[in-house]
């Protein structure tokens, strides 16, 4: 078993999606065991590490890369769970897994580990760890970061805490999916990826018996009216390194009425945006009618790359990293990451990583060992360019 491997196996079987500490405890022995490197523990719950040329050598104005995880995962399925004094978990510690009883189940068949988390994201963070440790000194001439955040499933609350604290990396790899955009197999860099904001539309009228509509103001209508409104939006669009990013706008749900024989006083619509870099539809819009107000509920920030150079080192490293029959190329993803926070924050960011499209929150959660390896080399192949 190759050490990514089981240090991914390892990361995976810790629980943390009620409470990241366990893992991030681990996380932080291991990187005090195998580095000399500087360790720290925010009071977040984040785990850092620091290491690059020698003080005495520096100028004071050393280029940094940041190699990005998060050791939260979303509430798994039941089925990737033993339960205490399960049957599943007693064979599993027999046969050397490293599963105890309440822990997460991780399991190894078809060159996959299935588990939760394996893809989203600990099977990146032990790439990272690893590609921390082993970059040659000798060709690192940048200061090399490691950083596991937590609360990145709720809207990246551990990347948020760092930056406030001044976690401030010039360059960035963050470990989410890259896996599989381009092409079935491929481990691509993207060069960018939407946001999410998410807002309500709240429309107030004045209620009535539903005998006598004309006494009251429905505040359906005025919400449907919105609606009609939202509709007709254009999609933002915008080009970053030659690939195309589309946002989106949707209407998820609405909410009003007390009682079939009472004219509504009130309505909630919600509305799912994904945002490009740069641009937000006009969803102000919908407050140009009486009686509707707009409220933002959460906003994660896109994310775009501002460095070609950048984005073409860490390809290369990516080319160099696999021999498949399609070259990696620069993508977008679809999904927020805390790429978007960091870029906001002025870091330059790619995403590159293990999860493929359609992996990550199921209840089969997988990654190939193959592209675990994979993304080993990556992240100490695109540290030791830079």
């Amino acid at each position: 078993m190759s050490e990514v491997v089981e240090l991914t196996r390892e990361l995976v079987s810790i629980p943390s999606h009620e409470d990241e500490t366990a893992a991030g405890d681990r996380i932080e022995q291991w990187l005090r065991a195998e580095t000399d490197a500087e360790v720290t523990r925010d009071e977040a719950g984040n785990v850092l590490a620091r290491r690059g040329p020698d003080e005495s050598e520096s100028s004071g104005d050393t280029t940094s890369l940041a190699l990005v995880g998060h050791h939260d995962v979303v509430p798994p399925d039941d089925s990737q769970t033993s339960a205490e004094g399960d049957s599943v978990a007693s064979e599993t510690q027999r046969n050397g897994g490293g599963e105890a009883a309440g822990e997460y189940i991780v399991e190894e068949r078809d060159g996959r580990l299935y588990g939760r988390g394996t893809a989203d994201m600990k099977g990146a963070v032990a790439a990272s760890m690893l590609a921390f440790r082993d970059a040659t000194p000798e060709e690192l001439d940048c200061e090399l970061v490691f950083a596991s955040f937590v609360g990145e499933e709720v809207g990246g609350d551990g990347a948020r805490a760092a930056i406030e604290d001044g976690f401030a990396p010039d360059y960035a790899i963050v470990g989410e999916g890259s896996t599989g955009y381009s092409a079935p197999g491929v481990t691509d860099v993207a060069v960018a990826h939407k946001g999410r904001r998410g807002s309500t539309v709240t429309a107030r009228g004045s209620a009535a018996h539903a005998s006598e509509p004309a006494k009251g103001e429905n505040a359906v209508y005025r919400a449907c009216d919105a609606v009609d409104v939202i509709r007709e939006l254009d999609f933002p669009a915008v080009e970053v390194l030659g690939e195309e990013v589309s946002g989106s706008v949707a209407v998820t749900g609405i909410d009003g009425g007390s009682a079939w024989n009472v004219i509504p006083e009130g309505c909630e619509i919600t509305v799912d945006e994904r945002t490009v870099p740069g641009e937000r539809a006009p969803l102000e819009r919908v407050e140009e009618i009486a009686g509707v107000e707009w409220t933002v509920d959460q906003d994660l920030p896109p994310m775009q790359c501002d460095d070609e150079a950048f984005a073409e080192t860490v390809l290369a490293a990516a080319v160099d990293a696999q021999s498949v029959s399609s070259e990696p190329e620069l993508v977008s993803k679809p999904h927020a990451t805390d790429a978007g926070w960091l870029a906001e924050a002025g870091t330059t960011c790619v995403v590159c990583g293990v999860a493929e499209p359609g992996e990550a929150h199921t209840k089969t959660e997988s990654a190939s060992v193959e592209v675990l390896e994979r993304c080993y080399e990556i992240y100490r192949g695109a540290a030791e360019r830079l």
